[in-house]
């Protein structure tokens, strides 16, 4: 018998790379965000007209320390505003009411580089005031990219103390997907975060090779379990405050390729999957066909609190 999944939408900041003309820069998110709005919203529509459950807010490159490295960026709340708004007004124009408005928890410096880890107590405070700050405004939260168990305990304890069930995703090593981007085992990290109750924990912004070795781990622990993995070749050239048009997108991974890798997961139990970056909506309606030729029952982001 086929179980249920969520079905998440894939990589924003890539979508907004290929459809700007801007030339991209560490806030060009932000920037495209700003200047031309009509494009973040698009992205989501497309997305949900893919079949994703979900609108992943554009607040990825939202925190403190991220926007420190920029001028003239208007504040965090409202920036977080104009992200929610923009992801209602795509869902809207795909014609769902059904998709859930998620926002985005990042690592609060820099993405795979848990070197660069804000001390515990501050983490935890700077998680708390972006969950506090949309927790009236949206469905839900997912904390991605998260590279450490250092910063997952930081994030999870946030939202405890905020009152919220987060979904938890993790990064794995490129070369080893036992392994977290810090070094420590995945193993080690699920055991660390035991007497947390995230939603479900999930393998994201890997390459799929790894995010099918981290798969049994995943299984083997009592959480709800998925992946949405990346298409970059490598990420070692992203350094703190760079810019991801520095890494080399896979010509290996197109959409069909990439529901195989799903299949795999999917086989495994996962109850969630999706895209990261360089993941498009025609991976996305790959993995919708994928889901509905499977029979799976499509859960709502509801549903996982159920």
């Amino acid at each position: 018998m086929t179980h249920g999944v969520l079905l998440l939408d894939g990589g924003m900041g890539q979508e907004l790379i290929r459809r700007s003309p801007s030339p991209a820069h560490h806030h060009w998110s932000l920037q495209v965000m700003l200047e031309q709005p009509e494009l973040v919203a698009e992205v989501h529509r497309d997305f949900c007209e893919a079949g994703a459950g979900v609108a992943c807010l554009n607040t990825y490159a939202i925190t403190h320390t991220r926007l420190a490295r920029g001028t003239g960026l208007p504040p965090i709340a409202s920036l977080l505003n104009d992200a929610r708004d923009l992801a209602r007004q795509g869902a809207e124009a795909s014609g769902r009411s059904d998709i859930a408005l998620v926002t985005s928890l990042p690592p609060l410096v820099a993405s795979y580089r848990p070197d660069t880890q804000l001390p515990l107590e501050q983490a935890i405070q700077e998680y708390r005031e972006l969950i506090e700050l949309q927790a009236e405004a949206v469905d839900g939260f997912l904390a991605e990219t998260i590279p450490s168990i250092a910063e997952a305990t930081a994030v999870l304890t946030a939202a405890d103390q905020a009152g919220v069930r987060i979904m938890l995703g993790f990064t794995v090593a490129d070369d080893d997907g036992q392994l977290l981007r810090s070094g420590e085992p995945l193993s080690d990290a699920l055991e660390a975060i035991d007497g947390f109750e995230p939603l479900a924990v999930v393998i994201n912004c890997s390459k799929p090779e790894a995010v099918s070795q981290a798969i049994p781990i995943l299984k083997a622990s009592r959480f709800a379990f998925g992946a949405y993995a990346n298409g970059f070749t490598a990420i070692d050239a992203l350094e703190p405050g760079g810019v991801v048009d520095v890494l080399e997108a896979r010509h290996d991974l197109d959409p069909a390729q990439y529901a195989k890798f799903a299949a795999e997961w999917l086989d495994a139990g996962a109850s969630v999957i999706g895209g990261c970056c360089e993941v498009g909506p025609d991976h996305i309606k790959a993995l919708s066909t994928l889901l509905q030729s499977r029979g799976h029952e499509p859960l709502a982001w509801g549903d996982l609190a159920a």
